[in-house]
């Protein structure tokens, strides 16, 4: 990079934590040359981080680590980014940034099995802009408030909280639920510990001060609690994300044995959004029922059911929603 080319490592998420002291040197040495007015800019340190926890299909255990995102937010705010895109189009969109940008430790995490597109290309540019943002297709509270938000921020995070959501329009259908995206983890730290922070009053704008909020996340949950604990809606805030559980197994059941799947966050909505008695016991039921299908399912066929599998967002009938991409360069 001090030759004046760019610096690309992709590597497998469990993986890359191999070369954390190096790149704790980078990022120290990043932050001292912004001091120094004679050190010319360089270009950023790229780092995509692939093959991630939630798709275990042939490895296992020993492949399940997303803590190198917790490694690098405690480097100084003015020098590290970290981005999770929840389609390729958003994908594209935060590699075309961070290659262009200067004097950063930049880090994408992004799956490279097939997966669902959601955003147009311009939808995606203006959504990765921003960095976080409302889903307003995905989302039935507009003019008025929400019982619920429920937040996501990572690609198998972002299918299983829609998921979610269409499972909520069939069981709670009168319920008012807020779906908001972020692609740039740093927003969601308060402004005065990061230059990509939300100010406050934007912050509880989006996420409400007063409603539940249940938040999936793609790595371990605590990190997002250490990030919002000065946000005021932080006591309403219940996320979910990898805690050390799953193995060589299909891919939906590796958020089934976190607890991060939509049947979980329905429960965790229902849990927390005040509903008839018996609604809300018929919802739980038919929740329970749908995991113990699962569980009979992949023991007998080693593979999830087509219902999981093929699932498609219904809940704005938008074809554009569903397009499933095999490779990124079939998208592009």
């Amino acid at each position: 990079m001090l030759t004046g080319r760019h610096g690309f490592f992709s590597c497998y998420e469990a993986f890359i934590h191999i070369i954390d002291s190096m790149f704790n040197q980078h990022a120290k040495w990043l932050k001292v040359c912004n001091h120094i007015p004679w050190r010319r800019p360089i270009a950023s340190l790229n780092y995509l981080l692939s093959s991630h926890v939630w798709r275990q299909d042939h490895n296992g255990f020993s492949h399940q680590d997303p803590g190198f995102i917790d490694h690098v937010v405690n480097k100084k705010a003015e020098v590290v980014r970290v981005y999770l895109p929840p389609d390729a189009n958003c994908l594209l969109s935060v590699t075309d940034h961070c290659l262009r940008s200067r004097s950063y430790v930049n880090v994408i995490v992004a799956g490279k099995q097939p997966a669902l597109q959601w955003l147009s290309m311009a939808e995606a540019s203006k959504h990765c802009t921003a960095g976080v943002g409302i889903w307003e297709w995905a989302s039935n509270d507009k003019g008025g408030e929400p019982d619920v938000v429920i937040a996501c921020c990572g690609d198998i995070p972002t299918l299983e909280t829609l998921a979610a959501v269409d499972l909520l329009r069939t069981h709670v259908r009168e319920l008012k639920v807020r779906v908001i995206n972020i692609v740039n983890l740093m927003t969601l730290q308060s402004p005065s510990e990061h230059p990509h922070g939300l100010p406050d009053n934007e912050f509880d704008a989006l996420f409400t001060t007063d409603k539940p909020i249940v938040f999936a996340f793609h790595g371990y949950p605590w990190l997002i609690h250490q990030l919002t604990y000065r946000r005021s809606g932080h006591k309403n805030l219940h996320v979910r994300g990898y805690f050390e559980e799953g193995a060589t197994t299909t891919p939906f059941d590796m958020v089934v044995l976190n607890r991060m799947d939509r049947f979980s966050l329905v429960n965790d909505v229902i849990d927390r959004v005040p509903l008839q008695a018996a609604r809300a016991a018929y919802a739980k039921q038919a929740i329970r029922d749908e995991l113990q299908d699962h569980k009979h399912y992949i023991r007998e066929f080693g593979d999830d059911m087509p219902d999981i599998r093929d699932w498609r967002w219904g809940g704005g009938g938008a074809a554009s929603r569903t397009v499933r991409t095999d490779t990124l360069a079939d998208n592009i």
